[in-house]
């Protein structure tokens, strides 16, 4: 199943191009985001990227005479601030058909067309990576590390274990796309390692993923062959202590309760990571997966869907011990153990690095789903 070709940008359940390609920019440090267009298309990417951005807050007379004159005035107000400026058309530019080249132009502007109707989260992330026209530099030393949007509330978590496992390595940090000086896009490093495949660059050589122990083993692997200035050897220590303690808690576990009945509910990488992890290491019944997004051909069965009606209704059908999703997800079944994976998440403080790729990631994510589990039975007793 392939998603529609179009999306309406009115349902939050998964950001729409627009809010993907604002992610994808306001990455960059010394790159000033403006959103083109209403004060809703600018208060909902800025709510879930945790980053400063601005907005031209269009409003009747404007699009009706033109905005460009309010593009300019915004650009105005933030060009003595940045060395570099990104503006993004949302819905009502792109409807209106205006030509924003000349201003684009005359401000020497990073202009990105994604409206929200582009399709999802990913396709604006990528049309956002296409109009920036990244370049590698091969005399560059170091791995790239990409995947990485400030959109998903892992991202921080996952950067910091995959520059910490190049650096055990004894590699060389490349850029990282997306959170990184704007320069650093045009001096990439030959090659490139991901954390989430669903976003994944382009640029430079792929090795792989870090989602999942066996992941992270395979790609150390090919980095060597690669590199032969790498160790990978401390990687794959822990990698084996990661192992040793996830079935000892593992089995703890499944000593004590029925292996848990779970639903995931994402993006299509991280949720069939999810599945995978929790079949192989708890024997859990994944009772469905829905994915905001297209997902490969996998051996689970995935819907691919961003109807909330349609979701819920299987949520409720598959009377899952365990919900891993948004919030969307957690309010269908309040009283069911729920494991935050994707935005949006409300309602939960979240102040250390969270992470799901790498070592530390798949840690983290049984960490979690134990301690769910267990919280929901003893509630239960």
């Amino acid at each position: 199943m392939h998603p529609p070709a179009q999306q309406d940008c009115t349902n939050p359940l998964w950001p729409c191009a627009m809010t993907g390609a604002v992610a994808c920019l306001a990455g960059f440090e010394n790159l000033a985001v403006i959103v083109h267009g209403s004060s809703g298309c600018y208060f909902y990417p800025a709510s879930l990227v945790g980053a400063p951005i601005y907005g031209t807050f269009l409003v009747e007379n404007e699009i009706i005479f033109g905005t460009e004159e309010r593009l300019a005035e915004v650009i105005d107000e933030v060009a003595d601030r940045y060395e570099h400026i990104a503006v993004v058309t949302t819905c009502v530019p792109a409807i209106l058909g205006e030509d924003l080249a000349g201003v684009a132009d005359e401000h020497d502007l990073l202009l990105v067309d994604s409206p929200g109707f582009l399709g999802t989260l990913e396709a604006g992330y990528h049309a956002a990576l296409e109009r920036i026209r990244p370049t590698v530099d091969e005399g560059r030393q170091g791995i790239n590390i990409d995947g990485v949007s400030l959109i998903d509330p892992l991202h921080r978590g996952n950067m910091l274990e995959a520059r910490r496992l190049l650096t055990m390595a004894g590699a060389e940090i490349g850029t990282t796309f997306c959170c990184d000086r704007f320069e650093a896009a045009y001096r990439a490093a030959p090659f490139t390692i991901g954390t989430n495949p669903d976003l994944a660059s382009g640029v430079g050589e792929w090795y792989g993923s870090l989602l999942g122990l066996d992941a992270v083993a395979e790609t150390f692997e090919r980095l060597t062959d690669a590199c032969e200035s790498l160790d990978p050897a401390p990687v794959y220590r822990e990698i084996a202590s990661a192992e040793e303690r996830i079935a000892k808690a593992c089995d703890k576990y499944l000593r004590r309760f029925e292996p848990p009945r779970v639903a995931v509910c994402g993006g299509g990488a991280y949720a069939v990571f999810v599945a995978e992890t929790l079949e192989r290491h708890l024997d859990a019944d994944i009772a469905c997966i829905c994915s905001r997004n297209h997902t490969p051909p996998s051996r689970f069965r995935v819907e691919e869907t961003v109807d909330f009606i349609r979701i819920a209704d299987r949520l409720r059908a598959c009377e899952p011990d365990l919900v891993i999703g948004s919030s969307y997800e957690r309010s269908v079944l309040p009283n069911i153990p729920f494991v935050p994976l994707t935005p949006p998440v409300r309602g939960r403080v979240h102040l250390r690095a969270r992470a799901l790729a790498g070592v530390e990631g798949t840690l983290e994510l049984l960490d979690e789903v134990l301690n769910a589990c267990m919280d929901g039975k003893q509630r239960r007793i």
